[in-house]
């Protein structure tokens, strides 16, 4: 018997608050619950803080940002491996096999190595660094990996087997040319981009939430108001164009959507795959399957999910943080494996 939704959001809303001060509370400098609690509540609007500024500091400018990262990312993640699973009526759909992430990497990488490279002193002198930085490239990458989907599918597109295949052989052109571009940069640019394209929060800043938090919260928007729509296109295509569903030009735009969540996401923290084909079926486990209580509970399960692998990555080797992607990689590739034998008992 299934706990009633509104209780269920409800526990995982405090699971989630409740992570966030405990991950604040993980670290090499030790802090107590109570300091993080107070840290959070009671200081920004006291001058009588039991903390000490170098708490404090550790607190507020290092692990609250990396943790807020982490929160939008999972968040961002689930929601979009949801849309993409709902759009395409394929539960092992995630921004990763539609070549999205890919296409995201590929532009930043590009971005990076140019302003790395001989190019950045053309960037700089010339005023487009202003226009041409990482989240353009991986916008522009995120947009041309959906353009040669639907161009590779072709009338085919609207057969969802067929634009899962012409994902999936975006995905690995796009990843074998961000191979060729590490592969001609010169070794300090190469070892920075291959940290980068395993993933990590480490770093993130107040300032760097700004564009994740723009692209999570008006993304999701978007997917909460044209759930009805996407409720209808799961009928099937031709029932939901029957009910005045506009079902190309839908999937069209939920996959660019999707596509600009994931290439700002990838843009501030690399790549971090899986976690949108984890989340929503555990999601649907818990809550079944409607559309609108999938989406939300994604995203209170994905940075919940997302804060705590990240406790995980700085927790398992000592005074070493593995990289996010590679964590959430291997729990992935596990959990891809038990939804195949699930499958093949049935």
């Amino acid at each position: 018997m299934k706990m009633p939704y509104g209780l269920t959001v409800a526990i995982t809303f405090s699971v989630l608050c409740l992570s966030v001060i405990g991950a604040a509370a993980q670290g090499a400098f030790d802090l107590s619950l109570l300091n993080v609690f107070q840290g959070v509540i009671i200081c920004p609007w006291t001058n009588d803080c039991a903390l000490s500024p170098i708490e404090q500091q550790i607190l507020t400018d290092i692990r609250l940002p990396r943790i807020f990262m982490a929160l939008l990312t999972g968040a961002g993640l689930s929601i979009t491996g949801a849309i993409l699973q709902s759009v395409t009526r394929n539960p092992l759909a995630d921004p990763y096999l539609f070549g999205i992430s890919s296409g995201a990497a590929l532009g930043a990488v590009l971005a990076m190595s140019a302003f790395t490279g001989a190019f950045s002193g053309f960037l700089a002198a010339t005023g487009l660094s202003v226009v041409f930085n990482v989240t353009t490239g991986a916008l522009a990458g995120g947009a041309l990996s959906v353009f040669l989907m639907l161009t590779l599918a072709g009338k085919s597109a609207v057969q969802v087997e067929k634009l899962l295949l012409s994902g999936v052989a975006v995905s690995f052109m796009l990843s074998a040319f961000t191979s060729l571009v590490i592969y001609y940069s010169t070794p300090e640019t190469a070892a920075t981009l291959l940290f980068w394209l395993m993933g990590s929060f480490s770093g993130s800043n107040w300032a760097d939430l700004i564009l994740p938090l723009l692209a999570v919260v008006l993304g999701s928007g978007l997917f909460f108001i044209f759930s009805r729509w996407l409720v209808v296109m799961q009928l099937g295509e031709e029932s939901a164009a029957t009910l005045g569903v506009p079902v190309h030009k839908l999937r069209l735009g939920m996959l660019l959507v999707c596509s600009a969540v994931t290439a700002i996401l990838v843009a501030e923290v690399g790549g971090i795959g899986f976690v949108g084909l984890m989340i929503p079926h555990i999601v649907r486990l818990l809550v079944g399957g409607q559309l609108h209580r999938v989406l939300l509970m994604s995203l209170l399960i994905g940075a919940t999910f997302m804060i705590w692998v990240d406790v995980l990555a700085h927790s398992l080797l000592q005074d070493q943080v593995l990289p996010v992607g590679i964590v959430t990689s291997a729990l992935g590739s596990l959990f891809f494996f038990i939804i195949l034998k699930q499958r093949q008992s049935r």
